[in-house]
């Protein structure tokens, strides 16, 4: 069932080095669908041996083999033959999204065609090269080169499989890293499908390899000696038990972690633009996105106008099975996540804060992970649903006092990832946007984009993705002073 609906050749296999081989194991992964319940594929389980060929392949091939000694321009050729066989793929790439994670397919098929980009943007980076000329203050020339910072694991979630994933492996290989990528064992179609656009692109052998496997094999993948640096996207208990196994063995990392952004309402804000900008964090993907608006800071005059508008909005979106074409959220991803979420919604209730809409399964859905949008008023930011990230379509609103009021409350968080201020006043704006200590901050509105560098403050990670920062984080800088210029570089 898994290579109709995706049209694999190879889905219970792993990509080793460029090669498709069984893993020495034999238990498999089972895919189960958000929106059914029922399973509706399967996937190779890999071993530590899995894991032990793919770094020992990618280890040769940056060791040994052209990838990293090619330059950025050969590379950059590359990434956009791997874009070119991307977009030839993308109605398979919407519907793994749609059938894993329970996206409505009317909203994966409009954002997968857009998924190639993060391969031809690192590619005009690339191509760019990767060498400055500098002036020493003793004289001659220092000629200031970033390096592939070596063997990379790409560790990614279940909620953007291909978004998160590719702007690690975008960035890495323009680099001329050579990768491992790890993805989420509920998700693991995206990276299969990304596996044969590489191979059918004529990447170098051990460049790239995707192992389809359990959380323990990734645990053993980051304490790998080989392994130069780990990129990781996902919870922040996992991402700081990873950054202390990895930094304590000398290793490289970049971590993308959780949040519970604050959006800031100001008195001159319009409540339409409130509702436009706050409505796509809280119901895309149900919710589950590390950068939602979760935490929605209200003066206390507009609290009754502002719940009544998002809960209004709420009720009218049409929650269901993914693939139903009137649906605008869909399931949570696991059962797990399900009964997690409903239990933040029960301790909210518990806590003292009231429920203005939501909060219960969706009457007429007595099957698959569903759960209404659901909006909280009365709480204050002591509370659990304000402190943890729920990661579900939940949202929390918080009355101030004065603005001063207003940014201890959004800067009172162990997070620092997201944030924004819904205000008329652009000075106004870009002032509160300076003081609230998030790594990224919007004005009416949340904009994630791969060319400008994406990351948290606090708990919320280490590092950024995107943009030309992003492409820099797999690289080592070395110096080198010459008494002359060698040809290439002569003006």
């Amino acid at each position: 069932m898994t290579a109709n609906l995706v049209n694999l050749t190879s889905p219970e296999k792993l990509f080793i080095g460029g090669d498709w081989s069984s893993s020495s194991g034999s238990d498999g992964i089972e895919i189960i669908s958000p929106s059914t319940e029922e399973k509706v594929g399967r996937v190779a389980m890999a071993t530590k041996e899995d894991m032990d060929r793919a770094v020992a392949a990618a280890r040769n091939a940056f060791d040994n083999g052209p990838w990293p000694r090619m330059s950025g321009a050969e590379r950059a050729a590359y990434l956009h033959r791997i874009a070119e066989e991307m977009a030839k793929r993308t109605d398979d790439f919407a519907r793994a999204w749609s059938l894993q994670v329970g996206m409505p397919y009317s909203q994966s098929s409009q954002t997968a065609p857009f998924m190639n980009g993060y391969f031809t943007y690192f590619a005009s980076l690339a191509a760019q090269g990767f060498e400055e000329v500098r002036q020493p203050m003793m004289g001659g020339h220092a000629i200031v080169v970033r390096e592939p910072v070596g063997v990379v694991a790409a560790i990614v979630p279940w909620n953007a499989p291909l978004a998160t994933l590719s702007l690690k492996v975008a960035a890495a290989l323009a680099a001329g890293c050579t990768i491992i990528a790890k993805p989420s064992p509920e998700t693991p179609l995206e990276a299969l499908i990304l596996a044969e656009c590489v191979a059918a692109a004529g990447v170098p052998e051990g460049v790239f390899s995707v192992l389809t496997a359990d959380r323990d094999v990734s645990d053993y993948l980051i304490r790998k000696p080989d392994v130069d640096k780990v990129s990781f996207t996902g919870s922040t208990a996992a991402g700081l038990h990873i950054a202390s196994v990895v930094s304590g063995r000398g290793g490289r990392i970049t971590t993308e972690l959780g949040g519970k952004s604050a959006a800031i309402i100001l008195n001159d804000a319009d409540i339409g633009k409130v509702v436009a900008g706050i409505m796509p964090n809280l119901i895309g993907l149900c919710g589950q996105q590390c950068a939602a608006f979760s935490r929605i800071l209200v003066p206390h005059a507009l609290k009754g106008a502002v719940a009544e508008a998002l809960a209004a909005a709420m009720q009218y979106v049409t929650v269901g099975d993914a693939f139903a074409e009137a649906t605008q959220m869909g399931p949570l991803v696991t059962r797990n996540q399900h009964g997690r979420v409903l239990g933040y919604i029960e301790k909210g209730k518990s806590e003292g804060a009231k429920i203005v809409t939501g909060g219960n399964r969706p009457a007429n859905l007595d099957k698959g992970w569903f759960v209404e949008p659901t909006l909280f008023t009365d709480a204050d930011n002591n509370m659990t649903i304000a402190r943890e990230e729920i990661f579900g379509p939940v949202g929390t609103i918080i009355a101030y006092g004065t603005e001063e009021e207003a940014i201890a409350i959004a800067n009172d968080s162990n997070y620092g990832l997201s944030g924004g201020v819904f205000t008329e006043d652009a000075d106004h704006a870009y002032a509160i946007g300076r003081r609230i200590r998030t790594g990224n901050f919007g004005h009416n509105g949340r904009v994630i984009d791969y060319t400008i560098p994406y990351g948290g403050f606090k708990q919320s990670g280490v590092g950024r993705e995107g943009g030309i920062e992003g492409l820099n984080s797999f690289t080592e800088i070395k110096a080198i002073f010459m008494q002359g210029l060698p040809s290439h570089l002569r003006a």
